[in-house]
C-alpha cells in the first residue's frame, strides 16, 4: 500500500455552506503532511471526516487502505488522534490515562505495560508518569496526548492544531517530538495548523486550504518558489497607485502586491535593488517609512494565492461570525 490516505472530491456541507469542498489529495506512507490555513478553512472538518467522526456529504476517502464510510471500525483501529481541545482525565496520573486508553483497544496487560513504558520514554514523561495530570504543564499534557495516540501502534496519527495555545519555547519542543515520532515510529502524520513556521519546519508536503478548498499543494520549498525572488516590503506614503504602475514596468520586479499602506515586491537580487527602489520612490514624491528584505515565506504564498494574509482571513471570518450571531439574537 503506497498511500496512507487518499480522498476523491471529499465534501462536507453545513446549513447549505461547504465547509470542505471537493477535496482530492493523497498522502504517502511515512509522510508528514500538513493542512495549513486560517481558522474556518475546513482543516478540522477534513480531519474529522478522515477519522470517521463526521460522515462526508459526498465524495470518498480511504485511510490506511480502508473506506471511511464502509469500514469505519477498521479505520479507527488504524489511526491515532490528538484533538484540538485537551481530552485527558486530569484526575488520573499520566500512566493511568495511558492504561485506560490501551484497555479500550483490548490490549493485554503485559503488552499494555511494555507499550506504556515505551511511549512514556519516547515523550520524556517517565519521571512524571505517577503525577496527576492536573499538575502537568500545557506542554506535558500535549506530549501525553501524543503518547496516548500512539499506544496501539496506529498506522496514521492525526494532530489537530498540536501546539495551539502553547508558548514559543514549548511549541518548538513539541515540533521536535513530532519529528521524532514520525521517524522512530515510521508513522504517517497528518497535522492541521495555522502557524506558517510550524508547517514550514515540520511538513514534507503542505496543502494550503482556504474556504474549504485546497488552493496549493507541494513541498514548502516549491511552494515558496512560486513567489519567486526576494521579498521587499515597503511602508510608504503618497501616490501609491502611481508608484505601483512605475514598479510594474521594471523588468526585475516580478510582482507587486498592495496591502494597505504597504507594498510587497518580489524582486531579483533584493539586497542590490533596495537603493534603486528608494530613489524611484523619491523621484515620484513617495515617502519611504520603512524597508524590509527577506526570503519568501508561506505567508507570502498564501498572499500570492488569496490576495490576503492568513491573519486578515481569520479576522474577516471572526467578524462575519459575530455578525451572524448578532442577527440571530435580534430575531
Amino acid at each position: 500500500m503506497r498511500y496512507a490516505i487518499k480522498t476523491q472530491k471529499l465534501t462536507k456541507i453545513f446549513d447549505g455552506n461547504a465547509a470542505v469542498d471537493k477535496l482530492s489529495f493523497s498522502v504517502e506512507r511515512g509522510e508528514l503532511f500538513g493542512l495549513l490555513g486560517p481558522n474556518g478553512a475546513g482543516k478540522t472538518t477534513t480531519i474529522n471526516m478522515l477519522s470517521t467522526l463526521l460522515e462526508p456529504t459526498s465524495g470518498c476517502a480511504e485511510v490506511a487502505g480502508f473506506n471511511v464510510l464502509t469500514q469505519r471500525d477498521e479505520v479507527r483501529c488504524s489511526i491515532g488522534i490528538v484533538f484540538q481541545d485537551p481530552a485527558l482525565d486530569i484526575k488520573l496520573t499520566g500512566r493511568e490515562n495511558l492504561d485506560f486508553h490501551s484497555m479500550m483497544y483490548g490490549m493485554e496487560r503485559r503488552e499494555r505495560e511494555e507499550r506504556i513504558d515505551e511511549v512514556l520514554e519516547m515523550v520524556e514523561l517517565t519521571d512524571r508518569q505517577d503525577t496527576l495530570v492536573e499538575n502537568y504543564s500545557g506542554g506535558m499534557k500535549r506530549r501525553l496526548e501524543m503518547a496516548r495516540g500512539l499506544i496501539h501502534r496506529p498506522k496514521v496519527l492525526f494532530l489537530d492544531e498540536p501546539t495551539l495555545g502553547l508558548d514559543a519555547q514549548t511549541r518548538r519542543r513539541i515540533w521536535d517530538y513530532i519529528k521524532k515520532l514520525n521517524k522512530e515510529e515510521d508513522i504517517t502524520i497528518i497535522l492541521t495548523t495555522h502557524y506558517m513556521e510550524e508547517a514550514d519546519f515540520l511538513c514534507d508536503r503542505i496543502a494550503i486550504m482556504d474556504f474549504g478548498k485546497i488552493i496549493a499543494l507541494d513541498t514548502p520549498e516549491k511552494l515558496k518558489d512560486v513567489v519567486g525572488g526576494d521579498v521587499v516590503s515597503l511602508e510608504i506614503s503618497g501616490d501609491v497607485n502611481g508608484f505601483t504602475e512605475n514598479l510594474n514596468s521594471l523588468e526585475w520586479v516580478r510582482a507587486v502586491k498592495k496591502h494597505n499602506s504597504k507594498l510587497g515586491l518580489t524582486v531579483e537580487k533584493g539586497e542590490k535593488r533596495i537603493p534603486e527602489l528608494i530613489n524611484i520612490a523619491l523621484e515620484n514624491g513617495i515617502g519611504v517609512d520603512s524597508v524590509n528584505l527577506r526570503k519568501p515565506s508561506l505567508e507570502d504564498v498564501f498572499l500570492h494565492f488569496t490576495g490576503k494574509t492568513i491573519r486578515e482571513e481569520e479576522s474577516g471570518r471572526n467578524k462575519t461570525n459575530k455578525e451572524l450571531i448578532t442577527r440571530r439574537m435580534r430575531k
